[in-house]
């Protein structure tokens, strides 16, 4: 009887201990350097209104420097948001923001976004967020901008960041110059990374291939190219470190073990959302 009451314990303790970890969002590994699984593929569906799969995030290309992050239990994330997505009525639960052109910011964002993230505050001031959301928690680091006139407005753009699911994606926003050591290491080690690559409107092509060199992201997803000449710029200059991944879909779906073994550069074509037909 006492080596059966001993089980009976063990069991309600491993029960309880499951419990508490389904609760719990999965921690990312931002600050540490992340183990790729090698030879492992990408999770494919078939619409961006389908579920997410167990684990997994869902990263959608909108348009421009918009994209829609989704996870498994149905939260809906929006980057560099101007208020519209597209053919749908999905209202996002976290929205975030940069000003540096009407093309990352709206002034009138819908009252019912239960979160509304802008990457500025006060004039110089900067602002900081930590927004614990479930499923992902969100943070942001500071960078300059260019303002009015030529000048200066500091911690005026915000590099956003979320943990999700195990992976840590960074969005770099419309960023002006390269991060310093102090705002490498605030970001972290960054699975998936969103870069600006016009090459002249955020920062010049070689200046923009030398920090995606340096935070060396498992997968660079390009935006804000404007022309197929500004993307096909950038991809000449990383394809020696680089693999190249051109898709002709708008969105991929990653999970922590479907990483690449070797850096990629996955090309999405932005597409705005649509609601499903019935």
């Amino acid at each position: 009887m006492r080596f059966k009451s001993f089980w009976m314990a063990c069991v309600v303790i491993i029960m309880g201990s499951a419990a508490v970890a389904q609760e719990t969002r999965r921690p990312s590994h931002c600050l540490a350097i992340a183990d790729a699984t090698p030879g492992a593929a990408y999770i494919q569906k078939a619409a961006w209104t389908n579920p997410v799969p167990e684990y997994s995030v869902r990263i959608n290309y909108v348009a421009h420097a918009t994209f829609l992050l989704q996870t498994p239990g149905g939260l809906n994330v929006a980057t560099d948001f101007t208020g519209f997505l597209g053919n749908t009525t999905l209202i996002p639960d976290v929205v975030t923001m940069n000003h540096a052109h009407e093309t990352h910011w709206t002034a009138n964002p819908d009252p019912a976004i239960p979160h509304v993230l802008p990457g500025w505050g006060p004039f110089g001031e900067g602002i900081e967020h930590h927004v614990d959301v479930g499923e992902m928690l969100i943070r942001n680091v500071s960078t300059d901008i260019r303002s009015t006139f030529g000048g200066t407005e500091d911690n005026g753009n915000s590099i956003f960041i979320f943990e999700v699911e195990g992976l840590c994606i960074g969005h770099l926003g419309h960023l002006h110059h390269e991060p310093n050591d102090q705002q490498y290491a605030a970001i972290g080690r960054l699975d998936v990374v969103m870069v600006p690559v016009d090459g002249g409107y955020t920062l010049p092509r070689e200046v923009m291939v030398r920090i995606v060199d340096r935070l060396r992201s498992s997968v660079v997803i390009p935006m804000h190219w404007f022309s197929g000449y500004a993307l096909d710029s950038f991809l000449e200059q990383v394809q020696d470190s680089f693999v190249i991944d051109r898709r002709d879909t708008s969105f991929i779906e990653l999970s922590l073990r479907d990483l690449p073994s070797r850096p990629t550069v996955v090309v999405l074509r932005p597409q705005w959302l649509r609601d499903a037909q019935d």
